[in-house]
């Protein structure tokens, strides 16, 4: 059996307005929405290319951390494709979203950018040209 991606998973204090951020920041999809009988809600949510994206509050008695989009070991940032990183930067920034750093020339044909979105998690966008 392949070993695919099957979610990301995003913790958050108000899991509807993160998910209308996503749906209205890079076109996601909400599948479903819903209250577990754990009694947080959970929201599932597909990216354009299918990739699950689970969106739910803590449960009941859990506590979390704040949130940090700094450079870090462990999981540091999921990447998405940008097709003209400037204007979907400055897109992006009119939606909440903060530049981090770039944009970085990778290669002739690859530049990058870090966009810290709601919730704090770090975002790196791609564009590739031909």
């Amino acid at each position: 059996m392949p070993f695919n991606i099957n979610h990301i998973h995003l913790k958050s204090t108000d899991p509807k307005a993160t998910a209308d951020w996503w749906v209205n920041a890079f076109n996601f999809t909400i599948d479903s929405d819903a209250v577990r009988e754990s009694g947080d809600r959970f929201i599932s949510c597909a990216s354009e290319n299918g990739i699950r994206v689970n969106i739910s509050e803590p449960m009941a008695g859990q506590t979390f951390a704040p949130g940090d989009a700094g450079l870090r070991y462990g999981l540091e940032h999921f990447g998405l494709d940008s097709a003209d990183l400037e204007a979907d930067i400055a897109r992006l920034e009119t939606l909440g979203a903060t530049l981090l750093d770039g944009p970085i020339e990778m290669s002739p044909t690859v530049r990058i950018a870090f966009i810290e979105v709601p919730e704090n998690v770090r975002v790196e966008l791609i564009e590739r040209s031909e």
